[in-house]
């Protein structure tokens, strides 16, 4: 204000109408700055008598405004505080009004902030602006000291929507690290004082550098926290940035900005130039595996780890339980997101060696009805491994770790689980089945039908059939699973012997209602003397045999809405959907390169397309099936894995099966008699190359094939899908599995400390996967700790191996030994808060020191 100002306001507070019980109006002037000493005397407001209020005329101030001259009106200038005890004139305090005209005093008024505390507004007047008086007022401080004052001052000029010195700082440091450059310091420059910010930083951080530098305060911060996962005598080489005092905090700041939503890709990116300046890599190769496993500060810690489980591999070390321990501990870390196909490949190679190791003496040669149940029950997981690594591979295709990896795969794979395998099966095949293709107790693909929906149909059940080409049997094991874990239904698999030759016209034909399926002679197939090729065709097989049918490309049904669907299907008791998302890929030369990744597609395809069916159409009796399985390696074949097909007279030639009235031996070929297959009026025979070898042949696709008699190819998944509402016999809900703090203590004595927990149920059919987040946070739910994050996917009956042990540091704050603080555990998924532990926190000297 200025003086015209302040005389105008005086004037218009001494010209309100008395108060009942009012007789004058005094009103106390408090000018503690002194901006209005020089012009007092030169004041004059009709009416009103100006008295000057000084240190040595307290006494008759008193005296003057109660005994000598009790009625007139008063404006009682002064510098001093007058809300003091020892203040003669407090009782007229009371009942008179103070005035302030100075800024600051106007300021603590505004602001509600005790006049004790005018000093530390004085200081930082400059900041308190129009545009940050209103952030600051925002903040609704209800009980300010000098620190809340400060601390809500660098919460403004860093824009935030809450006063957090935690916060200020990490705001400053995701500027960038250039002081010179970083504009919240030089809003700190202008409007604060840097000193007291650096003052914060020394005290709460342990940062004490006599050259104060953005960059070197991050160093701190991240090698502290560094240091709680490697003992610091293996820092040596940068104990200088380790902090003496309150080392939890850095590792508490550090923890938060990692697991924060948005602001980890500004961390990621100045902790690697961090890494590059302390020569973490050097350190990282003096050290054991087992010094930095649990390290999580800096990315080059999951790239040690990597490479030294891709070395062990390499150099034949068999701790293969150790590999995936390590890389199941690196699954709840902050950098593995970034690693995460890389580790997902690594983990389906150690997966294959641990197969590997276990048949390391060969695949055995037994009978062909060993040698399916081996396959079924075991052998199909390594075409599992092999599948899994490719999907992560081609994530990372120009991985030098994974092009070294995808060798040592090849080797295992290619030259040996497919040599042995596909080998010893074509002898077994040779012995026991070429003159009459069946195995005892497995279901022929051309009793589809018969064994399984005519039954249901018969009975006047309504039947939905999936036939999915291409579906090999390791592949239809993995929907099962997903199906059981995702849905209430049950689902169970069997496996039912394909025809050969295993190719989608012949399969189809025979999951189709029929009496006789057979070849003409040009080699197409006929389903009770009609031509079973396309849909329309199909459609027409299955109409004459169940009249209220439908025949649909899946496709068309994901087209529809559930409506359409509804009005579509209504009325049909027997529903056959034909989905191609496999072959269609694999069967080409220019895409079967992303076999794998169709693969992957289409287990999301069915997995839909069952809840469609069970949701939009009320669908109970779902079997999902395929026409034949496949053959695919990644790697260009060699000259070796072809041969050229004889001189004989053929009606049909493929990659891996040949048609041919001739009858004859051929070396590196198995002739497999058809009478049991097809009714074979025209005594065809199918050739087809022993092993997984090609017939040498132009055009089409080499590397992904089908047609001949491997296990991969005749090994047909069948599965059958029952819907289970709610409410029903057998039915079970999913559920996630239940994580527990199993630590019987509730009371925290120090600053770094270790909890256990428990998962206490295997995951399962309906029981399945939940991963939570666990931290402590005081009563506001404010989080004063590192958040840790358990997976609780584990599978083993041993309650050992679903145990974790979790390491938890505390803010370095003063914490009240009457409160309870919470451990808390949340669902990562869900954001929903699974249980409030109450603790007491009594760090009493606060200590560093682990127990």
């Amino acid at each position: 204000m200025n003086l015209n100002q302040v005389i105008s306001t005086l004037t218009t507070t001494f010209n309100e109408t008395l108060n009942d019980g009012e007789q004058r109006k005094i009103v106390f002037w408090v000018d503690k700055d002194k901006e209005f000493v020089e012009e007092i005397n030169n004041i004059s407001i009709e009416n009103v008598k100006i008295h000057q209020l000084t240190a040595n005329n307290n006494f008759y101030s008193k005296y003057l405004l109660e005994e000598e001259d009790p009625t007139s009106h008063y404006l009682i200038y002064t510098n001093d505080d007058i809300n003091v005890e020892d203040n003669w004139l407090i009782d007229t305090v009371y009942y008179s009004r103070t005035f302030y005209a100075d800024k600051i005093s106007l300021l603590l008024d505004d602001l509600g902030i005790d006049t004790s505390l005018r000093a530390i507004v004085k200081k930082y007047e400059k900041f308190f602006n129009k545009k940050h008086s209103q952030k600051f007022k925002s903040y609704g401080l209800h009980s300010y000291t000098e620190e809340t004052i400060e601390i809500g001052i660098m919460s403004v000029l860093c824009n935030l929507k809450t006063p957090d010195f935690e916060e200020v700082l990490k705001t400053v440091l995701k500027e960038g690290l250039s002081d010179e450059e970083n504009r919240y310091i030089v809003f700190m420059d202008k409007y604060f004082d840097i000193n007291v910010f650096w003052k914060y930083v020394s005290n709460i951080y342990g940062y004490d550098r006599e050259d104060q530098t953005l960059k070197t305060l991050f160093m701190h911060l991240t090698v502290t926290s560094l240091s709680h996962s490697i003992e610091s005598s293996l820092l040596s080489n940068i104990k200088s940035f380790i902090a003496d005092r309150n080392k939890s905090n850095a590792l508490v700041f550090i923890d938060h900005w990692m697991h924060h939503k948005t602001d980890y890709v500004i961390y990621n990116e100045l902790v690697e130039s961090v890494e590059q300046e302390i020569k973490l890599a050097d350190i990282v190769h003096g050290l054991q595996i087992e010094d930095f496993k649990n390290a999580d500060t800096f990315p080059y810690f999951d790239k040690a780890i990597i490479i030294y489980i891709a070395n062990s591999l390499e150099a034949s070390h068999e701790d293969y339980d150790e590999y995936i321990k390590l890389i199941n501990l690196r699954r709840v870390k902050h950098f593995y997101e970034r690693f995460q196909f890389i580790y997902e490949a690594l983990f389906y190679t150690v997966k294959m060696y641990e197969f590997y190791k276990k048949f390391s003496s060969g695949i055995p040669k037994v009978p062909a009805i060993d040698m399916w149940k081996s396959y079924v029950n075991e052998y199909h997981t390594m075409d599992t491994y092999y599948r899994k690594f490719y999907v992560a591979f081609d994530n990372e295709p120009n991985s030098e770790i994974l092009k070294k990896l995808k060798v040592m795969v090849e080797n295992l794979y290619t030259n040996w689980y497919m040599g042995d395998l596909s080998s010893h099966w074509s002898q077994a095949v040779e012995s026991d089945m070429k003159d009459n293709w069946i195995i005892p107790g497995i279901t022929n693909q051309q009793q589809f039908y018969r064994q399984y929906v005519a039954p249901k149909v018969n009975k006047g059940e309504r039947v939905f059939v999936v036939i999915s080409d291409a579906l090999r049997y390791e592949v239809g094991v993995e929907i099962t699973e997903r199906l059981n874990a995702e849905t209430m239904g049950a689902c169970e698999i069997e496996p039912i012997l394909s025809v050969v030759p295993s190719v989608t016209k012949l399969g189809m034909a025979s999951l189709l209602p029929h009496k006789v399926v057979d070849f003409n002679e040009n080699a197409r197939v006929l389903v009770d003397g009609k031509s079973s090729s396309g849909l329309e065709n199909r459609k027409s097989i299955i109409e004459s045999t169940v009249a209220d049918s439908i025949a649909i490309h899946a496709q068309e049904v994901f087209a529809m809405n559930k409506a359409g669907r509804r009005e579509f299907f209504k009325g049909k008791k027997l529903i056959y959907m034909y989905h191609d998302t496999i072959d269609a890929m694999g069967d080409k030369a220019s895409t079967e390169i992303y076999t794998f990744d169709a693969v992957e597609r289409a287990i999301g395809e069915i997995s839909t397309l069952i809840k469609i069916i069970r949701d939009d159409l009320s669908g109970t009796n779902i079997l999902i099936t395929a026409d034949h399985g496949f053959v695919y390696q990644r790697e260009p074949l060699m000259e070796t894995d072809k041969i050229e097909k004889e001189n004989i007279q053929t009606v049909e030639v493929k990659r891996r099966y040949m048609l041919s009235k001739e009858k004859r031996q051929m070396g590196g070929i198995l002739n497999i008699n058809l009478d049991s297959i097809i009714n074979n009026v025209h005594q065809l025979n199918v050739y087809v190359p022993k092993s997984t070898i090609r017939f040498k042949m132009q055009g089409t696709g080499v590397n992904f094939v089908h047609g001949g008699a491997s296990l991969q190819e005749v090994v047909v998944p069948l599965l059958k899908y029952k819907n289970i509402r709610k409410g029903q016999a057998n039915s079970r809900e999913i559920v996630k599995v239940d994580i527990k703090l199993t630590s019987t203590t509730r009371k925290i004595t120090n600053s770094l400390f270790h909890l256990s927990f428990f998962q206490t149920e295997k995951v399962e059919d309906k029981v399945v996967p939940r991963t939570v987040l666990v931290f402590i946070a005081d009563e506001n739910n404010a989080v004063i700790s590192n958040e840790e994050t358990i997976i609780g996917d584990r599978t083993s009956d041993n309650p050992e191996d679903r145990t974790f042990k979790l390491r938890f540091a505390l803010k370095t704050v003063t914490y009240d030994k009457g409160k309870h603080y919470y451990l808390t555990i949340q669902d990562f998924e869900t954001g929903v808060i699974l249980e409030k532990i109450p603790f007491n926190i009594n760090l009493g000297i606060v200590s560093d020191f682990d127990f």
